[in-house]
């Protein structure tokens, strides 16, 4: 199964679901879009999210330009401070991002997410 984590006001979260239904369509690989503004992530969940971007820098799933990274000094947190931020103000994830297979992707730009479906 393929998920988005999806903002439908965002543009560039409308160009990525547009190209993960098309990978869908053709691959007959079920497509699960999550609206994470109305069904927010965990902290667990976002945990999850952070490892399957195969990396420990927090920072990649933040939006910086929202007030509330400034307001709770986002840019020096440690992860698990992030990421319980993250997890009460949704609109601080990054997006949209990808998974698939245990792996995941930051739509910026769309077309990144795509790496999630070459194979090895």
């Amino acid at each position: 199964m393929i998920t988005i984590y999806h903002n439908p006001r965002c543009s560039k979260s409308r160009e990525t679901l547009a190209l993960v239904q098309s990978h869908a369509d053709e691959t007959q690989i079920p497509l699960q879009v999550i609206d994470y503004q109305k069904t927010p992530l965990n902290f667990g969940e976002l945990q999850s999210l952070l490892t399957a971007l195969g990396t420990d820098d927090v920072q990649v799933m933040l939006r910086n330009n929202e007030p509330e990274y400034v307001n709770l000094n986002l840019a020096t947190a440690d992860v698990a401070t992030a990421l319980s931020a993250i997890a009460a103000h949704p609109h601080l994830l990054q997006r949209p991002i990808v998974t698939y297979q245990n792996k995941a992707a930051i739509g910026r730009p769309p077309e990144h997410v795509l790496s999630l479906f070459k194979k090895a």
